[in-house]
């Protein structure tokens, strides 16, 4: 079994418990000699800067496979609109005090601090006719299409790199990366992970955040399948 390329998600899995970068992840990133993909349900420029940062090539999934982008010197690609989120959102605001994260930037989904009862949204929105859901990344609560996930801006980002999305190993610790770890052909959570993503992985570290990065990548290296 070998794998050509890496997919790993940023907040929690790359960084500290502060969301600090970590330094050693970070290190043993850049001395992989397969493509290093990031995928965050952040918002595209984040995901860019931090991939420079890193030392990447730039290539990255954004606003949980909302866009995607191979190279920094290419524009982004952005699947959907905001419309049904929007109309989520004004429905949701009748019930619950709301507040917007980086609105200015996010072109496909909204996402919103958690401060308020998510599970009585979610009930909420079972009742609407709206095409979204809400996933909960332990940063921020996004308002998504339910056609849009991480998993699918994988697929999709494969192609224009000439692979498949199974040639991907995936590491993630959120329930925003379970459809990217159905889409690679290996998926491992780091230790701090939530019990939906342990569930859909095919190993699990030990460590937590970026040591269990660092631990995964360890992993696939002793068993020579990057």
């Amino acid at each position: 079994m070998k794998f050509k390329a890496l997919v790993v998600d940023i907040d929690g899995t790359i960084t500290c418990a502060n969301r600090e970068l970590h330094l050693e992840a970070v290190k043993k990133m850049r001395t992989l000699k397969v493509p290093v993909v990031l995928a965050t349900g952040n918002i595209l420029c984040y995901a860019r800067t931090t991939s420079r940062l890193i030392g990447l090539g730039g290539a990255v999934i954004a606003e949980n496979g909302g866009a995607v982008t191979v190279r920094y010197d290419l524009n982004g690609i952005f699947e959907g609109s905001l419309e049904e989120c929007e109309k989520a959102f004004s429905f949701l605001s009748k019930h619950f005090k709301l507040t917007k994260l980086d609105p200015t930037y996010r072109k496909t989904e909204i996402a919103l601090r958690r401060d308020f009862d998510l599970e009585k949204a979610r009930a909420l929105l079972e009742t609407q006719p709206f095409d979204v859901e809400l996933v909960d990344t332990k940063y921020a609560i996004h308002v998504k299409s339910i056609k849009i996930n991480k998993g699918i801006g994988l697929q999709k980002l494969a192609g224009m790199m000439g692979l498949e999305a199974e040639d991907f190993v995936a590491i993630g610790d959120s329930a925003n990366d379970v459809e990217m770890f159905e889409a690679a052909g290996f998926g491992i959570a780091v230790a701090n992970g939530d019990d939906r993503i342990k569930e859909v992985a095919n190993y699990v570290t030990e460590a937590s955040f970026g040591d269990g990065a660092v631990e995964a990548i360890e992993f696939l290296e002793s068993n020579g399948w990057i």
